[in-house]
């Protein structure tokens, strides 16, 4: 009987040449104790350190690998799913070494399995202890902008690339005085040599201020830092100290490891954003799980956390997107829920579509060109999502009610 609080529990699916039970056992012996005593000595490191097959299924692919991999090798193709255990006393909490020993070399080229993707993980409340998680969370981002029982507004500022600080922040103000709770930088915009943060934060920041004493709320400036991780820090003070109220990183290209360092240093409410998740998730039969890199950044320290989302240019299914909602709401240890932001190409008139799939009010809504491209000005982008929800939340059909708005009319056309 193994002890559960000693193991991760890694969910994978994968295509063998082969026999099936043999490639299991090789993928758990390659991620752990490959070689597991010294020649002519009398010992076994396997009942500690290894990791154990707990489930395996397969059936036979009778046209052989779903993908070409032309260094596969031969013999009867059988796609499989397989429980592995893998003891976390092995790399402790650090996630460098977690992400090398459950996602690195032994898994991607464990012996007759050229096909390999990480669904799941599964972390044991002894192994969650070790973390802080998010700083805010959920209810912690509702509280520092005042907005409950409706899902949180944000605005990606565009033009994203090229656009000097002054016309920056003034587009901002406008998304705020429309409605906007955050304007927020793009992930593509950091500390650009056009738009330093030095420069772009006091601007922001004072637009900030003054779209609050216009409105009477609370309205949020999301500053980019993406950076090398030795300025992050650096960074992340002079946008604070200006007026920034969150931050955000490019979790993959930063690493984890980053996020999780910046947390300790925080001031405010970290978000994570998702360049070169399609990477390793987009393609079934191979890589992670974009679910997976949900859970570390939730582990990292991530109050938000933006993903892709619905709709044919993100390219991802629903199911994978309410996979990656669920990982940053439902119960992990004592770590507190992040906001999950499935984004991409989103608008009034995808609002009430996004609304019914999470089924849930704790969500961010992000859109940019329908904002800031909105027809009338970003002013009236803005106002045509308030405008929207209160057709959702008052269960008036959303075209109905365009035809009161003229913002909103605008935004969903017809």
């Amino acid at each position: 009987m193994l002890d559960a609080d000693a193991y991760l529990e890694l969910e994978f699916t994968f295509e063998c040449a082969g026999d099936p039970r043999m490639a299991a056992a090789h993928l758990a012996s390659e991620q752990s104790t490959a070689q597991w005593h010294r020649v002519g000595v009398e010992e076994d490191f396997r009942g500690q350190f290894g990791a154990k097959v707990l489930e395996l299924e397969a059936e036979p692919r009778t046209g052989g690998f779903s993908v070409p991999v032309p260094t596969a090798p031969s013999g009867p193709v059988h796609a499989c799913r397989a429980v592995i255990a893998h003891p976390h006393g092995n790399f402790g909490p650090r996630l460098p070494n977690l992400i090398s020993a459950v996602m690195g070399e032994g898994v991607y080229f464990a012996p007759g399995i050229p096909l390999i993707r990480l669904e799941d993980i599964r972390f044991p409340a002894s192994y969650l202890a070790a973390f802080e998680g998010p700083q805010f969370g959920v209810a912690g981002v509702r509280a520092q902008l005042s907005v409950y029982d409706r899902p949180i507004f944000f605005g990606v500022i565009k033009p994203n690339i090229g656009l000097p600080p002054e016309p920056f922040a003034a587009l901002g103000y406008e998304g705020w005085l429309g409605g906007l709770d955050v304007a927020k930088d793009d992930e593509m915009l950091a500390d650009a040599p056009y738009s330093p943060i030095a420069v772009r934060a006091p601007l922001l920041g004072d637009a900030r201020r003054r779209a609050e004493l216009a409105t009477g709320v609370p309205k949020g400036y999301l500053a980019n830092i993406t950076d090398e991780v030795t300025a992050l820090h650096a960074l992340h003070d002079t946008a604070v100290n200006a007026g920034a109220t969150l931050v955000m990183v490019n979790a993959l290209p930063t690493g984890v490891s980053g996020v999780r360092a910046l947390r300790q240093h925080a001031r405010v409410p970290i978000v994570t954003h998702f360049p070169f998740i399609a990477a390793f998730s987009r393609i079934p039969a191979h890589g992670v799980h974009s679910r997976v890199f949900t859970r570390l950044q939730r582990l990292a320290g991530a109050d938000v956390i933006i993903m892709p989302g619905f709709g044919d240019r993100m390219m991802t299914p629903e199911h994978e997107v309410l996979d990656n909602v669920r990982a940053c709401l439902e119960p992990m240890g004592s770590l507190m829920p992040s906001l999950p932001v499935p984004g991409g190409s989103d608008s009034a008139a995808t609002l009430e579509g996004v609304y019914r799939r999470v089924n849930t009010v704790d969500f961010g809504f992000v859109p940019g060109r329908a904002v800031f491209g909105h027809p009338m000005g970003p002013r009236a982008g803005a106002a045509s999502l308030r405008q929207a929800w209160d057709a959702i939340a008052e269960g008036v059909p959303v075209h109905e009610h365009a035809q009161h708005h003229p913002e909103l009319q605008a935004a969903i056309g017809g």
